[in-house]
């Protein structure tokens, strides 16, 4: 039994071996195995053992949580040689971590390929859409468009507070409104215009025109001829300056 606790002492004692967390303890136990001729400096082995007992198990429970881990991250993967295996060991866990950071580093790099990919795509669609040739042209475009979209949005809020119309309308229903007020408006001009000319007839409106071209361009000269003559240039002095000649 002492030949067992001396290999025992001698694989705790070697490089290989973990550090002891467990020390003797000083207490009656330590005393009473001395009395007995048992202090030969295995006490603190039991203890040790006990531990290492203890992390084989939890060696189990950390390998059944990586394997559900892998399983998530993994699961094409559900080949485990080490399953039937009564003992787990060191090896077996990292295996399984390798794999598990080998995915993810895959999968970040074919996820940067696919940002690559889909920003070439974005750039190259902008172009088409607004007419860009070449890449240096795409920032100056950008900021065009965002100031040309800035002065709509400016143009299309004031349209709704002088139309009175509720800010979610559509630019539709701001068109539709512009439309129809410019209709009342041409519709009062036109009735004012016949209202100056005092008629009701397009063909009257026409020829009174007509008569009036015909008449103002001499009257217009005669005026002139006028004020040239009294030496005057307001058109209000010509009857002053008449009646001053009698």
């Amino acid at each position: 039994f002492l030949k067992v606790l001396s290999c025992i002492d001698s694989i705790l004692q070697s490089p290989r071996a973990p550090p002891l967390i467990f020390r003797p303890s000083k207490g009656p136990v330590q005393n009473y195995m001395k009395e007995n001729g048992q202090g030969c400096g295995f006490e603190h082995l039991p203890l040790t053992i006990e531990m290492w007992a203890d992390q084989l198990i939890a060696l189990k429970d950390l390998h059944r949580s990586l394997r559900k881990l892998s399983l998530e991250l993994l699961p094409w993967n559900t080949k485990d040689p080490q399953d039937n295996r009564e003992s787990i060991r060191v090896e077996d866990l990292q295996l399984i971590v390798d794999a598990i950071l080998e995915e993810l580093e895959h999968k970040e790099k074919n996820s940067q390929t696919q940002s690559l990919q889909t920003l070439s795509a974005i750039v190259s669609h902008f172009q088409k859409l607004f007419d860009v040739n070449s890449l240096s042209g795409v920032y100056p475009r950008m900021n065009e468009v965002y100031t040309k979209l800035g002065e709509m949005t400016n143009a299309m809020r004031n349209l709704h507070e002088l139309l009175e119309l509720d800010s979610s309308a559509p630019p539709t229903v701001v068109v539709d409104t512009v439309g129809k007020l410019c209709d009342i408006i041409n519709k009062n001009v036109t009735e004012q215009v016949q209202q100056l000319l005092g008629t009701q007839d397009i063909h009257s409106i026409i020829n009174k025109l007509e008569e009036h071209e015909c008449f103002f361009p001499p009257f217009q000269a005669l005026i002139q001829d006028l004020l040239c003559l009294l030496e005057i240039s307001n058109v209000d002095d010509i009857l002053p300056a008449v009646q001053n000649l009698k």
